[in-house]
């Protein structure tokens, strides 16, 4: 059965890059004969040639090629393995896990998440979207590098990151857009609210809802706009989410007399700041980065 090794393929992948043995051996401080010696044992242990001399250099044959090619992959693979666990070995973790509310504009975290995958390409990355207490339950579980969150949790301090508007929406065909008049809480009441769940297992909350008699309680952010647009409901909902359907007309904010408008602060919170790992303080950075990147949005100072 064949042996051969990865440094084989190294030093064959050595002589085709710089063009034959001696400047292989320059390039790689190995000796010419080192070389030779290798890319020959290797054609002995597959029985196929994969150089052939062309004047005085040598290139790959057919075959070579085609072996050479797939080498590649496992020389890269190797090496990025060595990255990976020089990486552990300095203490950087293998997984960073965020909590991140629905309402942290898309595009900021879209913003954050592709710089932290060109720092930390092999680091896994766990996101939770969350609604109201469903991230701060998974900082008190233990089970969050990272929060962000428009909620306070208790025993933690969290930093400001940006701040969110919310606006009173209906479709402009809506019964309360039909009013044509300014409204107030006894108008909203008479009609269907869409609410998002507290993603909360143990103890979920009930953030925004008018005591309507008609109430739609739905599992995510998108859900909720689509009803909205299908004229099924009024509701808050961050203005990040809902520009392209304002814009376009799908969507347009209730004439409230007070309270069309909601700023929420939204805060990111360390599970534990001084035991994290680089990998883990990267990912905050990249946050606040993206954050500071979005033109829609309103970032608080940004803080180091």
């Amino acid at each position: 059965m064949s042996r051969v090794t990865l440094t084989q393929w190294q030093m064959l992948a050595a002589v085709v890059d710089h063009g034959g043995f001696a400047r292989a051996a320059e390039a790689i401080h190995k000796s010419p004969s080192t070389l030779n010696h290798a890319v020959h044992k290797l054609e002995e242990q597959l029985g196929v040639r994969v150089l052939e001399p062309v004047g005085r250099q040598v290139r790959l044959t057919e075959a070579g090629e085609m072996l050479l090619r797939r080498a590649r992959q496992l020389i890269e693979s190797a090496a990025s393995l060595e990255d990976v666990a020089t990486r552990l070995a300095e203490g950087l973790e293998a997984e960073v896990v965020l909590a991140i509310d629905q309402v942290f504009p898309p595009d900021a975290l879209a913003r954050a998440l592709e710089t932290f995958s060109r720092e930390f390409p092999h680091v896994r990355v766990q996101l939770h979207e969350t609604v109201l207490n469903g991230g701060i339950e998974m900082l008190y579980d233990g089970s969050a590098d990272l929060v962000v969150s428009g909620l306070a949790a208790q025993g933690f301090l969290g930093e400001p990151l940006v701040t969110v508007r919310f606006i009173a929406v209906a479709h402009p065909a809506h019964a309360l857009h039909r009013l044509a008049r300014p409204l107030d809480l006894r108008d909203l009441i008479q009609h269907r609210q869409l609410v998002v769940r507290d993603s909360a297992l143990r103890q979920s909350m009930d953030s925004g809802w008018l005591k309507a008699e008609q109430r739609w309680t739905l599992g995510h952010l998108h859900t909720s706009i689509d009803m909205l647009e299908r004229g099924l409901g009024f509701a808050w909902v961050p203005e990040t989410r809902i520009l392209g359907a304002l814009n376009e007309g799908r969507l347009k904010p209730l004439p409230l007399t007070a309270g069309g408008i909601r700023q929420i602060p939204i805060q990111l919170i360390h599970r534990d700041r001084d035991r994290a790992g680089p990998a883990t303080h990267a990912m905050a950075s990249a946050l606040k980065q993206g954050v500071a990147s979005c033109s829609e949005v309103e970032p608080f100072d940004m803080v180091e």
